[in-house]
């Protein structure tokens, strides 16, 4: 059985730190890479047991000293195996040398790469490791692009060719892999941006049981086994007002979708209270769709106060538009001094400011790249060039718990609380409505008084997981409003 992936994620610097600190505690370079070559060949073996021939690309590191001695492995088990190296292997060093010359010692069919030449059954990406700097270079660019245009499954060994290991972008092109097999650490590039859609299915070998005196995380991997417990059980003797009254404020002139769904949310999200405070064309139809809500029209921040006076939390921005109704009633609210969400065209009207607002520690915002370059005046490829990076500056800038949304959603907070990363979710939630509901599932766990760095890291998993649930009859055709009960379950989970 495969390996569950680790709660932690480590950059390559540290990786390479935990490498060396395996190697100083008595395990040899050499044991290591055979045993993360054995990890490869058992994950290839299971998944395709009767391909019985493989292709192997290997480059000149110590990603290539895998790729020979999984070369070897098949050819001992009886496969047809040709291996194609692209530096010379006089030029290996250390354990890339002594796995080379294992495999070559025992037979294993080796030629320099050939851009004509013919891949067949499993192909191996051996090629670049974590130690890419700066754009692959025009021969490995060559080779990577037949692996995807080959026609057998690709297996890229630690993580494919040509992607950031830190970053999850791709330096000028990378390989497209069915199954990546990564070693050691997690990599965060493998777990955000475009990097899921270059790793394919993704297999952890740790090749050790544990390492000592290993250097601090770089980023949480948010799973339910750390979080399942963040709303306690309820007492029977409790009420209401146990559980937080929350307002959400949204919903302008052709806009009052999104105000609904983030209502919705928070009912199944178990706040005690729930107000709304909207256009008043949409105060009927909320009233039908969930009676259980109190609806307000609001025409004017002096109608907004009292509700605001009441409210333990704050949702704004769900559909809340840029006229000056929106700018009047996000001025109260910045004005207000508790739990807030902001999202949305909140965020959107945030970025107009010359400076921007220092929001607090219990406020959460929640952009997508686009609004995140808006509030860091910059672009939505620059902040997807480096997430991490755009992330901290978030939370510099705004000095609140931030939500970088997108593929492999990002975490953090001006707290100790280690950022985070979150691995689930799918394509099939890539339709509007979704940071609707997200932002109801925030309002109502700030509502239930968990401090805002913890709300956004464990709204953020329950909104995946929900998703991943949703996604169950299929990607195509999900609807924000699929999210509702799964919410609910896994709010209720008190295990992982």
């Amino acid at each position: 059985m495969p390996h569950p992936l680790p709660d932690k994620v480590y950059s390559t610097a540290q990786i390479r730190t935990l490498d060396a600190c395996l190697i100083a505690a008595g395990t040899p370079g050499i044991e290591l890479m055979q045993s993360a070559a054995d990890a490869v060949w058992l994950a290839i073996t299971q998944r395709w047991p009767n391909a019985q021939r493989m292709s192997v690309l290997c480059g000149g590191g110590n990603n290539a000293g895998d790729g020979y001695l999984l070369a070897l492995l098949a050819k001992l088990a009886g496969w047809q195996v040709q291996v194609f190296t692209l530096a010379d292997p006089v030029t290996l060093r250390g354990d890339a040398a002594t796995a080379h010359r294992r495999a070559q010692e025992q037979g294993v069919s080796m030629q320099p790469w050939d851009a004509q030449a013919e891949l067949f059954g499993v192909i191996v990406d051996a090629l670049l490791g974590t130690g890419l700097r700066g754009e692959v270079r025009a021969e490995y660019q060559q080779a990577i692009k037949a692996i995807n245009a080959a026609v057998g499954p690709v297996v890229a060994v630690d993580l494919p060719s040509g992607l950031d290991a830190d970053r999850g972008v791709v330096l000028g092109c990378a390989v497209v892999a069915e199954l990546t097999v990564t070693f050691i650490a997690l990599k965060l590039g493998l777990l955000t941006g475009v990097g899921p859609d270059y790793v394919g299915e993704l297999e952890f070998a740790p090749l050790a049981s544990s390492v000592q005196h290993a250097p601090a995380a770089a980023f949480e991997r948010l799973s339910l086994d750390g979080w399942a417990g963040t709303l306690p059980p309820r007492k029977k003797a409790a009420h209401k007002g146990h559980f937080g009254h929350l307002l959400l404020v949204g919903g302008g002139h052709g806009m009052g979708g999104a105000i609904m769904l983030a209502a919705e949310a928070a009912l199944h999200s178990g706040a005690g209270k729930i107000s709304v405070a909207t256009r008043a064309e949409y105060v009927g139809p909320l009233l039908s769709r969930c009676p259980e809500l109190m609806v307000h029209a609001i025409n004017d921040t002096e109608q907004l106060r009292p509700l605001l006076e009441q409210a333990d939390a704050v949702v704004i921005g769900p559909g809340l538009g840029r006229d000056q109704w929106a700018r009047s009633l996000l001025h109260a609210v910045l004005s207000w001094n508790g739990p807030r969400v902001l999202d949305a065209d909140a965020l959107n009207l945030i970025a107009e400011h010359d400076v921007l607002p220092r929001l607090g520690e219990d406020a959460v915002i929640s952009p997508h790249p686009a609004e995140a370059a808006r509030l860091l005046s910059s672009s939505n490829d620059e902040v997807q060039a480096d997430r991490p990076a755009a992330l901290q500056r978030l939370v510099t800038a705004l000095g609140c718990a931030v939500i970088l949304k997108g593929a492999g959603s990002l975490v953090a907070s001006e707290d100790a609380t280690l950022a985070a990363v979150c691995s689930d979710g799918n394509p099939g939630m890539a339709v509007g409505g979704m940071g609707d509901v997200l932002s109801g599932l925030l309002g109502a766990l700030l509502a239930q008084r968990v401090p805002a760095a913890k709300a956004a890291r464990y709204g953020v998993l329950v909104h995946a997981l929900a998703g991943d649930a949703a996604a169950a009859k299929g990607e195509v055709g999900m609807r924000a409003s699929d999210m509702f009960v799964p919410i609910r379950q896994y709010l209720n989970q008190r295990e992982g």
